[in-house]
């Protein structure tokens, strides 16, 4: 295994400092995570990614893990963590990625995919589909979280009461569910992650909203049957709405975070992709 520790490095970005994993050698793969996760999500997966001879670059998002926490909502939409993203890549010298996201990561993913070409080569995103897919009862129901999630006060007071029991049973007790909730009770830190649902909620300016350009890169889509948060349909269907090729896989028995349930399956999947 990688340690982590040692392979973190502090990064100036966008004003803020982000802390990196960066390790190994060879085309530079990208990996972002999501709610409520940070750089040790891919502990499984950045060993093997730099034992086969990539450079690998793990930074903890804004709001998320030891990363700075802005207090305005406003300050976690995804075009300044997009400009976050972007100016890490540039401190480190990176001019050109292959990108693997999960979760909120894989959000930001496909939109730096789409708006940034040149900076991204081919693309992996994990459980989230492409932008626009069918939005289904089954998935409203699924995503009921995200409402009671930008109810400021509300969501941080409920969540953390009787030992964060309501988080508990929201993420289904994952592996790292006390790894969470030890850093959401640092000073801010419940709050800035819940920001990043907030300021998706906000409404936009007027005039500042067009659609995207279509992914042109090449995407690996996958998702996993035991996803509590996520239906297939807006993955499997992500082909229908990019430009580049695209190929889908689906993980049996993993919950959302399948890179921590079934590394060695990701792992498999994720080398094949990344080392054509």
């Amino acid at each position: 295994m990688v340690d982590l520790a040692a392979a973190t490095r502090t990064v100036r970005s966008n004003g803020l400092s982000f802390p990196v994993v960066d390790v190994g050698s060879g085309p530079a793969v990208l990996l972002l995570h999501g709610f409520p996760d940070d750089r040790h999500l891919w502990r499984y997966q950045i060993p093997a990614l730099a034992d086969a001879g990539f450079r690998v670059l793990a930074p903890d998002l804004r709001g998320f893990g030891d990363a700075p926490r802005p207090t305005d909502p406003a300050e976690y939409g995804i075009p300044i963590v997009i400009r976050d993203v972007l100016g890490i890549l540039d401190a480190l010298g990176v001019a050109r990625v292959q990108l693997v996201a999960h979760d909120w990561g894989a959000a930001v993913g496909w939109r730096l995919a789409a708006e940034h070409p040149d900076r991204v080569e081919r693309y992996a995103a994990v459980s989230v589909g492409a932008p626009g897919g069918p939005t289904t009862i089954e998935q409203r129901e699924k995503s009921w979280y995200i409402a009671f999630f930008r109810q400021p006060g509300v969501a941080e007071e409920q969540l953390q009461q009787k030992n964060w029991q309501l988080f508990r049973e929201w993420a289904r007790n994952p592996v790292d569910v006390d790894r969470y909730i030890a850093n959401l009770s640092r000073p801010g830190a419940l709050t800035a992650a819940l920001n990043w649902y907030r300021a998706s909620g906000a409404p936009p300016a007027p005039g500042t909203v067009k659609p995207p350009p279509p992914v042109v890169c090449p995407v690996l889509g996958i998702w996993s049957n035991g996803d509590a948060y996520l239906t297939e349909a807006p993955m499997r269907t992500s082909g229908e709405r990019i430009r580049g090729s695209f190929q889908y896989e689906r993980i049996s028995g993993a919950s959302h975070w399948l890179m921590l349930d079934k590394p060695a399956d990701l792992n498999r999947l994720l080398l094949l992709f990344l080392k054509r």
